[in-house]
């Protein structure tokens, strides 16, 4: 294996990350301008390869398509999938959960990076523990899944809650929806890393993407011992 990049002077592009590490490329979209990420979209369509972008604006998305780029958009998730190139696939569900209809685009990000990282997905939403009964409801579905994202904000409590119910790995994500003592994420991070519960991993506050690509990699990690 040979690692390349390609220089394009404002980005230095990594062609060889799914080579190297299994998983397609990933841009981080918020900060850079629209003629910046049409560019590095270009770049990889060029060369065929599958590209999720994360963090995109509307107008970054709109002036992507408008240049004849190939991509699909989803507005909640703030994600932008350039198509083309081989899929990666893997063998296993993700369970996507979360607290509130707040938390939605949090969760979104996560199950559709998982999505595009070869998993299938399954969504449970609006099941937090403020009407545990919700909860309850799926739990059947969400004990077959292999890996759990837990997603929440406020107290998030969600996390500890589905780990004393499930066998699998959950990963917690806390967000950053609540009231001022909930301290912008900060109090359901330390909820989260507080767990009583065994078998949770924590991941960093509004990171839906991260908690997905985690997922996916356990699924990888599953698949060499099938």
């Amino acid at each position: 294996m040979v690692d390349t990049f390609e220089d394009l002077g404002f980005a230095k592009l990594d062609m060889s990350r799914s080579e190297r590490t299994g998983m397609p490329e990933t841009v981080y979209c918020a900060g850079k301008s629209k003629e910046q990420l049409a560019g590095i979209l270009k770049a990889f369509q060029d060369k065929n390869c599958p590209v999720l972008g994360t963090r995109c604006s509307p107008e970054q998305a709109s002036f992507v398509e408008a240049n004849g780029l190939d991509v699909e958009y989803d507005a909640v998730s703030k994600t932008v999938v350039l198509t083309g190139g081989k899929k990666t696939e893997l063998n296993g569900r993700v369970a996507v959960c979360c607290g509130g209809t707040a938390d939605i685009p949090v969760a979104e990000e996560a199950a559709r990076t998982a999505a595009f990282f070869g998993a299938e997905v399954e969504r449970h939403f609006d099941v937090g523990v403020a009407g545990i009964h919700r909860l309850f409801a799926k739990l059947d579905s969400i004990r077959e899944a292999d890996v759990v994202i837990a997603v929440a904000g406020m107290e998030g409590a969600l996390a500890g809650v589905v780990a004393g119910l499930v066998k699998t790995p959950v990963i917690a994500v806390p967000t950053s929806v609540g009231y001022g003592a909930s301290f912008n994420g900060l109090a359901p991070l330390l909820t989260m890393l507080n767990s009583c519960a065994e078998g949770v991993a924590v991941v960093n506050i509004d990171n839906g993407f991260g908690a997905a690509v985690l997922a996916c990699r356990i699924l990888r990690g599953l698949q060499k011992h099938d």
